[in-house]
């Protein structure tokens, strides 16, 4: 699409947009009040922006239309969400989850009944979803899960373990399950995957303090869950495909630019401007590093949202979600440090409170600091990142593996 074609499109979405939203929301983006979360304060204004935009199919642009979204081409679908993220008018980030990860692979492989179950709620914002992925013996080496689902004669399944770091799952409707069906594959079969009723008898949540006082990632525990088979998703023992392609997606989803992980580059700039601090040399190389880094990894995510338009989001992702995890803990120590000493201390009148449940107020560069680390390990870990790239992406030798074909029931647990 032409460049003038896309500014008129970019026009006409800003157009429905300021239609479209509540005066009040629109007076706290103008004002320039980078704190304001208009979203949240007025639920009843989100819920109700957030269906009609569910409605237009902007939510999710790029998916189709029969699916909830706006059948748009890459170029478009950008123009709409730089549009929403410009008036802070997109999900609010902990609905990540549903429409990076639990989203594409419901699109990938559910049933026909299962797509018009849960995408509308996914796509209006009303279903929040988890991850429910990760265990305690079971973190990096995620094949060697041992949740287990065993089959009943009428058509269900029991379901025992523990997950853990699964975000909000306190504020879940439904949860994206990893289970071992059959013991005596080997490791990365034998899995199958469940969409999971939170409200399910015998499934406990209990959130899990974090470094910034907040409790988003929860540990859940699953007590004899029954779960009927409609709720698998894909085929039976192939719940590791389905969980590739599921992080695959939001991998791509965790690599947009610095701004996703939370921290844009523009305000650490204005800051090193403002303090003066740009004069000193040092300061200068390492945000100039940060510049070009931002400039390849956004260069980078056009080439790779283009080839995805044709084969759908793949490994390539890990390589950006590397890049822009580590760039956002970079920015994140930068900013502490242009602050100077009064990054370390605020008063209540400074302070900012964490959209996390039960997160303590602290001053920005604080809170932003603390937060950065989780970067790095939400998604799958840079060591992790650093594997699939030399594995999948170079066609470098995979590591020596002792337990590969072995069966699971074999295998050593800690």
């Amino acid at each position: 699409m032409s460049g003038g074609m896309l500014a008129e499109f970019e026009r006409e979405v800003e157009r429905w947009v300021r239609g479209k939203l509540p005066p009040k929301w629109l007076a706290a983006i103008e004002s320039g009040d980078s704190d304001a979360e208009p979203a949240l304060g007025d639920p009843g204004a989100a819920r109700d922006w957030f269906e009609a935009l569910g409605a237009r199919g902007w939510t999710v642009p790029h998916w189709a239309v029969e699916d909830g979204g706006a059948g748009l081409d890459a170029d478009r679908a950008g123009v709409v969400g730089a549009v929403l993220a410009r008036y802070r008018a997109d999900l609010p980030a902990h609905h990540f989850v549903p429409i990076t990860l639990v989203g594409p692979g419901i699109r990938s492989w559910g049933t026909a009944e299962q797509r018009a179950r849960y995408l509308p709620g996914i796509v209006s914002g009303a279903d929040m979803w988890c991850q429910l992925f990760s265990e305690p013996g079971a973190g990096s080496d995620l094949a060697s899960l041992s949740t287990r689902a065993v089959a009943t004669d009428d058509g269900h399944w029991i379901v025992n373990g523990q997950k853990v770091w699964s975000s909000f799952a306190n504020l879940s409707r439904y949860g994206l399950l990893l289970a071992r069906t059959d013991p005596d594959r080997p490791k990365n079969a034998g899995i199958t995957c469940f969409l999971l009723d939170m409200r399910l008898p015998g499934v406990t949540v209990r959130p899990l303090r974090q470094i910034t006082g907040g409790a988003h990632f929860c540990e859940v525990f699953l007590d004899d869950v029954i779960v009927p088979d409609s709720a698998r998703l894909g085929p039976l023992h192939e719940g590791w495909r389905v969980a590739l392609s599921a992080l695959n997606s939001e991998r791509s989803g965790l690599s947009g630019g610095s701004e996703v992980g939370g921290l844009a580059l523009e305000p650490v700039l204005e800051l090193a401007r403002v303090s003066g601090q740009w004069r000193r040399e040092s300061v200068r190389d390492r945000l100039a590093g940060m510049i070009a880094t931002e400039r390849a990894l956004a260069l980078t995510n056009l080439r790779l949202r283009a080839e995805a338009t044709h084969s759908g989001a793949g490994v390539k992702g890990s390589i950006t979600k590397l890049v822009q995890s580590e760039l956002s803990q970079r920015l994140a120590e930068i900013r502490f440090e242009l602050a100077g000493p009064g990054a370390a201390y605020w008063s209540d009148d400074e302070a900012v409170v964490a959209a996390d449940p039960g997160a303590e107020p602290m001053g920005p560069e604080a809170f932003g600091l603390l937060d950065s680390r989780r970067f790095t390990i939400a998604g799958g870990t840079s060591e992790i990142q650093r594997n699939i790239i030399a594995e999948r992406v170079l066609g470098l030798d995979r590591e020596p593996d002792p337990d590969r074909g072995r069966p699971w029931r074999e295998l050593r647990r800690g």
